[in-house]
């Protein structure tokens, strides 16, 4: 009865509208007096769940994030990934892939990557003769490289919700070999729906050219290096180099680029504490309904209903990976990171299944959530951007879909792709 009062004050609180993280804590008070537990021990574990160390980089990462989509960092990626690829056949649809992987590394933001990169890019493309639905195709799908290449905020959150003794640093280089996997992938399914629309590419503006694009786009560039180079040299801890990242982008923006004007500054400081105070309320939250899943045995009771299906722990893995991919669809990712880690993780590790790989797999099925209906983020984003309708998008998206599902798969099922490069770094 507790765990079905539960689960229902949540999804009623998603039903009537209300902010997944006002669900989430309503819920879990309900749960908490049905069981006749002091309602102070749910502050206590909203409180004790935002107390965490490594939580303060997340508002230095959303912030430098901020400040790269402001400060004119992302014009000038886009001008890189242009000279370096726009002459291959439908090339524009290459560069905003190629644009997502740099402009993703250093925001860390999928959102930020559609609203800056889209702003750009879709304007452009449908002046050179590129259809609506394939700007918003491309842009929505290549922006979920910000989730998986680091720096990414949502891996520190992954970290917290498991409870801790899960290296953030080791999920930064874990994610690394994904993310690219995943851009290249949608560049192969971007090329081959262009050869089939017959889109020209652009011309090659020279490599005079192509080194200018670079020296431009080098100082947004060491934005990214400064902030993983500096935790995997021991140098500086995650919160350190978030920190000193947020820093160079502010000196970079306003003294290097010169496009980081007051007004600017000041949405980017609002948008960033806005971002970071939802995140927060959110940790606290789902760390006293996580109490909760824990006390209930929910993990345990997953188990269970998944081996009566099979016992078979690749096909647990594959009902894993679906079931995370209908709750994307439906559920915000910073949510889903929160109350999925604690039910799914268990499941995946007595699957043999590290919970590095299975960060970077709930990274990759989250991800795509926000490129999905009803309430894809990513999605709705896009598509206004580009001004078309989402049924419009969805409707010739399917090859970006397979494209990121195979690399989705090979993650789950080859774990030296995730796992090679931590190991490496030790």
């Amino acid at each position: 009865m507790g765990l079905s009062i539960l689960f229902g004050l949540f999804f009623l609180g998603l039903i009537v509208g209300a902010p997944v993280a006002f669900a989430v804590g309503l819920a879990a008070v309900g749960a908490f007096l049905y069981e006749g537990l002091p309602i102070f021990v749910a502050f206590q574990r909203i409180l004790s769940g935002i107390s965490v160390f490594s939580l303060l980089a997340i508002p230095f990462f959303i912030f430098a994030g901020e400040l790269m989509l402001h400060g004119g960092i992302s014009n000038r990626l886009v001008r890189l990934a242009s000279a370096a690829v726009g002459r291959v056949r439908g090339g524009l649809g290459l560069v905003n892939v190629g644009s997502s992987m740099m402009f993703g590394g250093i925001s860390g933001s999928a959102v930020a990557d559609v609203s800056a990169l889209g702003s750009i890019l879709m304007p452009v493309m449908k002046e050179k003769g590129y259809d609506a639905d394939y700007a918003v195709n491309v842009t929505v799908t290549s922006s979920i490289a910000g989730v998986v290449i680091p720096p990414s905020h949502n891996m520190i959150l992954y970290a917290v919700a498991a409870g801790g003794g899960i290296s953030i640093t080791q999920l930064f280089i874990a994610g690394i070999v994904p993310g690219i996997l995943m851009c290249l992938a949608l560049a192969i399914a971007a090329y081959l729906v262009a050869v089939k629309r017959g889109y020209a590419g652009e011309e090659f503006p020279g490599w005079y050219a192509l080194l200018i694009s670079f020296a431009a786009a080098l100082p947004g560039l060491l934005t990214a290096v400064i902030i993983v180079g500096g935790v995997l040299s021991g140098i500086l801890t995650v919160t350190e180099s978030g920190a000193f990242g947020a820093i160079y982008a502010i000196v970079i923006t306003s003294l290097v680029y010169r496009e980081l004007k007051w007004e600017s500054f000041k949405r980017a400081v609002y948008q960033a504490v806005r971002t970071t105070a939802l995140v927060m309320i959110l940790v606290g939250c789902a760390s006293a309904f996580s109490y909760l899943l824990a006390l209930y045995r929910v993990p345990e009771l997953l188990i269970n209903v998944l081996t009566t299906i099979s016992e078979n722990p690749y096909v647990i893995l594959l009902m894993l990976n679906l079931i995370l991919l209908g709750l994307g669809m439906i559920m915000d990712m910073a949510a889903l990171i929160l109350i999925c880690t604690p039910i799914f993780l268990p499941v995946a590790v007595q699957c043999g299944m590290g919970p590095i790989q299975f960060g970077i797999v709930l990274m990759m099925n989250l991800g795509i959530g926000l490129c999905t209906p009803p309430v894809g983020s990513c999605l709705f984003v896009g598509s206004a951007i580009g001004g078309i309708k989402i049924e419009q998008a969805v409707r010739t998206i399917w090859p970006f879909y397979l494209a990121l599902f195979l690399v989705l798969m090979l993650v789950t099922y080859v774990p030296a792709i995730s796992l090679t490069l931590p190991g490496f770094f030790g």
